[in-house]
Order: structure tokens, then sequence, then C-alpha cells
């Protein structure tokens, strides 16, 4: 029987399903397959020395959460082209002496946005938070089609550096865009490689205070930040800024519904939980650590069952 060594580094990670949801799906596949946490709240926040630990004992390869997306990357061999362009990873496969680093947040998020909030107006987006999930969250987004996206963070440095990086190469046309945009849903489906650039007038940064004025007019609201998680709950922003029309997706999975979800519900907004992104991110990091192929839809009646 085939077997293999996986596991997750991130703080404050007890609660993840990741390890539930990559070993159900492997015992589908006849797999010997074990997926480990590695917490660094208890083994130590240098995320390199945790990098070659793993290594040396064997793992297959590992999945990166916060706050560590970021800073594998120089402890890395290699990077696809998409973990490259986004600064952020979430995935490394130790292919022999290599340690590659991928992204599928960004693909799990798109197909997410695509099933669960099929025909939402985009327009205009705004997303709060630019780190390690953010970027990829905004890569998604402009690659499915959002006609400007905002991006609004506490450290306005880094919502600055995330826009800089994605507005970098040529503007896309709006043919180009829509081509994109089917290429991104089968990138969503097959976890493909290809660094899509956005121009510069699609993506653009916000600051905190002028979130009233633009969700006054925006379209929806993407929320990637790990406020709301089991360990930093509350809201992101004040709840008198949602209103009824605008379309919310959070990011956060545990709890499914976040504080933030709660309140837009209550409004009558049409929700987005995160749940899809994470099964999808999952299942496109099982294929990169074996190979085989995941259902997805097995995977999301795995999430209902554990949730």
């Amino acid at each position: 029987m085939t077997s293999y060594l996986t596991g997750l580094i991130g703080s404050g990670i007890g609660p993840s399903l990741s390890p539930p949801l990559h070993e159900r799906e492997a015992a589908h596949h006849g797999l010997r397959y074990v997926y480990r946490l590695l917490d660094t709240d208890r083994l130590g926040d240098d995320v390199g020395e945790l990098l070659r630990t793993a290594r040396r004992f064997g793992y297959d390869g590992l999945n990166i959460t916060h706050p560590c997306k970021q800073a594998v990357i120089p402890h890395l061999d290699e990077l696809s082209p998409d973990a490259a362009m986004l600064g952020a990873v979430n995935t490394v496969v130790f292919d022999g002496e290599r340690a590659v680093g991928h992204n599928t947040d960004w693909t799990g998020f798109a197909e997410s946005f695509t099933r669960g909030l099929p025909g939402a107006a985009t327009r205009h987006v705004v997303q709060l938070g630019a780190g390690g999930a953010g970027a990829a969250v905004a890569y998604a987004l402009l690659t499915l089609g959002v006609d400007v996206l905002t991006i609004v963070d506490a450290d306005p440095a880094r919502a600055a550096a995330l826009v800089d990086r994605l507005a970098a190469g040529h503007a896309v046309h709006h043919a180009a865009r829509d081509a994109a945009r089917d290429a991104a849903r089968d990138a969503a489906r097959h976890a493909g490689r290809h660094a899509v650039h956005h121009g510069s007038g699609r993506v653009r940064q916000g600051g905190t205070g002028d979130l009233p004025a633009l969700l006054a007019e925006a379209d929806g609201l993407v929320h990637a930040t790990p406020t709301g998680m089991a360990h930093h709950p509350g809201l992101p922003l004040p709840a008198e800024l949602l209103r009824p029309g605008l379309w919310v997706a959070d990011i956060v999975y545990r709890p499914l519904e976040t504080e933030l979800l709660k309140r837009a519900r209550a409004l009558g907004c049409r929700t987005l939980d995160g749940g899809g992104m994470v099964v999808f991110q999952a299942a496109h990091a099982f294929r990169l650590f074996t190979g085989r192929s995941p259902d997805a839809e097995r995977m999301l009646a795995h999430l209902t069952e554990l949730t």
C-alpha cells in the first residue's frame, strides 16, 4: 500500500479540519496517509527549522497557513509561477532534494466563489486583508473578472505592496479578461499553474477610513484576515457598514458562520463561507502530494459531516 506523510504548519491550528479532510479522501484511494499538525505555538515559530525537520523525517509535503505563508518562502528551493507572483505559499512538495512551493489558495477560492455565488455582480469588490491568504484571494477575484478590486489592510504598506504585485505587467483588456476567467475556472478544477498579471486600473488600495464610502457603492465584500477565527473572535469592520444588496464572502471556516456572516445574513445579504475554499485548496494540494485526482464533492460532504 502506498503511504504518504504530510502535515500543516501554522499558529493555533488545533481546530483545523485538514487532517480528516486529507485522510478520509486518501482512504477512498486505498492510500496509507498520515496528516500531522505542526503548531508553531507549541513547536516554535522558526518555520525554516520546521521545514528542515519535516524533510529529515520523510514528509512528502506540507500545507502552510497563517502566519507562515510568506515567511516560508526564503526556505524553499523553488516556487511555482503563481506562488512567486503572489509572494505566498500554502503548499510545499518535497520533490527529491528540493522543496517546491505552490499556492492552491487562489484556485480554491476561485472554485468556491464560482460555485457559491453564481451570477454575483463584480463591478467593484472591496477586500479586507492583504496577507498571504489575501494575496491569493485578490488574484482569484481579478482572474475571475472583477472590474475593480479595492484592497484595504490595517498595514497600508502591505496593501500597497500587494497592489503593486497584482498590477505588474500589462493591463488586461476585456476580451483577454474573459479568456482569463475561463482559464481560471479550469485552473480551479485542475490546480493549473499559469500566472496572470492585472493592469493597474483594476486593482487599487484603500484605507480603513475609506470603508464607509467604499462599501456604500461596492457590489461585494471579501474578508481575508484572521478576525472571526476561533482564536480571533469578533468583527473585522463596524457592522453598520453592511447593507442589503452587498454580497459578503469570508475565508474563515472555523467557525463556518462567523460573526460577519451572521450579521450579513440577518440583513439579507448573499454570503459565502470559507468551507468551499478550504475544501478545494485541500483537494488541489492532495493532488500535488499524491498525483491522485480527489473527489471534491466527496470532500465537501466530509466537511459537512465534520462541521
